[in-house]
Order: C-alpha cells, then structure tokens, then sequence
C-alpha cells in the first residue's frame, strides 16, 4: 500500500509542477532533490489545451493535466499508483473487478479488453480518487466533459 508521506508528495506536485519539466528539475548537483515550481497559469494551459499533457516527468512518477469528453477503454498499470485529482466537470470511474482481453501497450501497462464486476466512483470538481498499483480501471461514463490533473508514482 501506498505510504501517506508519499501520497501527500504526490499531491503536493500539483501546485508546483511546470510544462515539460523533465527528471533534472527534480535532482540538482551531486543528485540532490530539489523542489520544482511552476505558476498556476502553466498548470491552467495544459488543461485549458483539451488534451493530455505532461507538465512534469521524473524517474519515479509523472504529473499530466487530462481531458475527456467520452468514456476511455479500461487500463491496468502493475507498477503504478494514479492519483486523480478532478479539477472541472464529472465523470464515472469504475475500479476493481475481473479485467480480461487486454494487452500489453508496453511494460507494465495494459489496455482495453473489458471489467467486470467493477465499483463505479462517481467524481466531480474538486474530488481525488487514489488508483494502487495492480488495480483496473476506467472512465466508464463522461456525461459531459471533465477534466482532472494526474500523478502516476512509479512503485518499486
């Protein structure tokens, strides 16, 4: 299970991450953390393209401002937790359930194929659902449009 120093990490990534920073903006010399910051104008941009965009990468988590008009196909990362924080609209997450006929888009990572038996998680503005490692899941249903930024932490 994910620990809550690193979920709170996580979080707090999303006020300060900037556009296409890469893992340098989280390492200085001799490999050193350091902190990244990007203005909020930066964050709205990557949402306000209507499209996926990553606004930070580094070597154990990325950090992606998301946009859906429609339903996504079910996805299973092995090594992955997603925190979903919803920033406009709503959407139905399904979690959990038998996951069959997916495959392997690259390592670690499944698409397609269908759940069953899932828990539908209905999300609106200002929600964050935490997605562990190992579990399937999908945008099920997007009435409308949402929007919503992601942080993928890589677990070891």
């Amino acid at each position: 299970p994910m620990k809550p120093h690193i979920l709170l990490a996580a979080l707090g990534l999303l006020a300060a991450p900037a556009m296409a920073q890469d893992t340098s903006a989280l390492v200085g010399p001799g490999d050193q953390a350091v902190v990244a910051v990007v203005p909020h104008d930066q964050l709205a941009a990557a949402l306000a393209h209507k499209a996926n965009s990553h606004v930070l990468t580094a070597a154990n988590l990325a950090v992606e401002g998301n946009f859906r008009d429609k339903a996504g196909d079910p996805e299973m990362h092995t090594r992955q937790t997603d925190v979903f924080y919803i920033t406009d609209g709503e959407a139905t997450v399904v979690t959990g359930g038998k996951y069959a006929g997916s495959v392997s888009s690259r390592p670690n990572q499944f698409h397609g194929g269908a759940i069953t038996g899932g828990t539908p998680h209905h999300l609106v503005k200002g929600d964050v659902i935490v997605i562990p490692a190992g579990i399937p899941h999908q945008f099920a249903e997007v009435p409308k449009t949402v929007s919503y930024y992601v942080v993928k932490v890589e677990i070891k």
